[in-house]
């Protein structure tokens, strides 16, 4: 095999190694193919003298920001969880956003792989992660959570007085009423008593396994796939969407607390319950659950909660109208703590073994190697890190001047 053609034609030899690492993880063949687009979207050539670090750069989504994160990091490939392509392309352009990510990165000799719904599908994937989330065990006991109350706030000032100065204003005029006499106008509270204070967007705070402190399960349960996958040898157990079922009901707010510690900590997410329910009174005995949009996969499972990135308006609206409740925590919040949690360190370890055979084949391959060859392929690091750009188009604003007391939930 001559040199030239190899460097011209074919990804960069640590590329092919990130991609059996990651088929061999999550095969190709759990995806859903119905609608999704999984696999080496974009491969770029290598170039032995101006190559890329043994690194791997992992995202849900493949933004401006990540594609310039990766860049500067000299990365060799992008693992983006969405597609970065979901339909066929007619044109590649710097015009379109998307389109111009992929072209720096080719310029740059940085290939990209998505994974997408085969790691939702495979055992000990994202499914099985939210189910362990929603299993777990917290450290301490569990907490009393509270319900938060708001104080009499300004907003509560303004309108007692209002209401106090309509009343003394009715007083008056039931007494001296006269339609041919003109009235002055009530006072109406001035623009400073009506602003407030805003906290930038709050985006979740993802640490690796190792950091977090939310335990393995210890919570009587069983759990089963609501969608199998059949037909991929090895991987018996995969499927779409998770349903757990505990041997004893939990108490809804011990599974919000269990979400909050496992996803990292959220300022805030859409809860949904039944008008006639309170928070403090709901137990679970069954948790369906869905990474990202759950709208098709939990669409008819039978649970008393529906865990995942997002619903729509009026399958929210059902599902509590059936007596369920509902969980979300925007789409990506339910899936960017998987590659910091698991991903990270289960594509380390097996890119380590895979490089080093991957390594060994092309110096046998390979004739007459040239000394930019032999950098490459002598180079034993391997590394794999979580963007730091990532993060759901949604934050959450706080409301800096609501002041909030708490109340025991039993």
């Amino acid at each position: 095999m001559s040199m030239s053609t190899y460097t011209t034609d074919k990804a960069s030899p640590f590329t092919m190694a990130v991609i059996n690492s990651m088929r061999t993880l999550y095969p190709e063949e759990l995806a859903d193919k119905s609608f999704d687009n999984t696999g080496l979207l974009l491969e770029a050539p290598f170039d032995p003298i101006r190559r890329q670090m043994n690194s791997v750069l992992l995202t849900v989504d493949l933004t401006k920001a990540v594609a310039d994160e990766a860049i500067e990091r000299k990365d060799c490939v992008v693992v983006a969880y969405h597609p970065i392509i979901f339909k066929g392309l007619k044109s590649l352009t710097l015009a379109d956003t998307q389109q111009q990510s992929l072209l720096r990165l080719a310029l740059e000799g940085i290939s990209v792989y998505s994974p997408h719904t085969a790691v939702d599908a495979a055992p000990g994937g994202l499914g099985d992660w939210l189910a362990d989330i929603v299993t777990g065990t917290l450290p301490e006991p569990e907490p009393v959570t509270r319900t938060a109350h708001p104080e009499k706030s300004e907003t509560n000032s303004i309108n007692s007085d209002k209401s106090e100065h309509r009343s003394a204003g009715s007083r008056t005029e039931s007494s001296e009423e006269d339609p041919f006499i003109e009235k002055t106008p009530k006072p109406r509270p001035g623009r400073m008593a009506l602003q407030r204070t805003y906290s930038k967007p709050t985006y979740p705070k993802h640490a690796d396994r190792a950091e977090q402190d939310l335990e393995p399960s210890s919570t009587g349960h069983k759990r089963r796939v609501i969608h199998p996958v059949a037909g991929v040898r090895g991987f018996e157990a995969a499927g779409m969407g998770r349903l757990v079922t505990f041997s004893h009901p939990q108490p809804l707010t011990h599974l919000l607390e269990r979400i909050a510690r496992g996803v990292g900590n959220p300022k805030g997410f859409p809860v949904a319950i039944p008008q006639s329910r309170q928070v403090e009174d709901i137990d679970i005995q069954t948790v369906a659950i869905c990474a990202g949009s759950g709208g098709a996969v939990l669409k008819d499972v039978d649970a008393d909660l529906l865990f995942t990135g997002e619903l729509s308006h009026h399958e929210a609206l059902a599902a509590t109208e059936q007596g369920r409740c509902v969980v979300t925590l925007f789409h990506s919040n339910t899936e960017r703590g998987f590659l910091h949690s698991v991903l990270k360190e289960k594509l380390t370890r097996a890119l380590k073994k895979e490089w080093a055979r991957v390594r060994e084949a092309t110096m046998g391959e390979v004739a007459g190697l040239s000394p930019e060859w032999e950098d490459a392929l002598n180079d034993e690091d391997v590394l794999v890190e979580v963007s730091e750009m990532d993060r759901d188009p949604y934050g959450i604003c706080i409301l800096q001047s609501s002041k909030q007391v708490g109340k025991p939930l039993s």
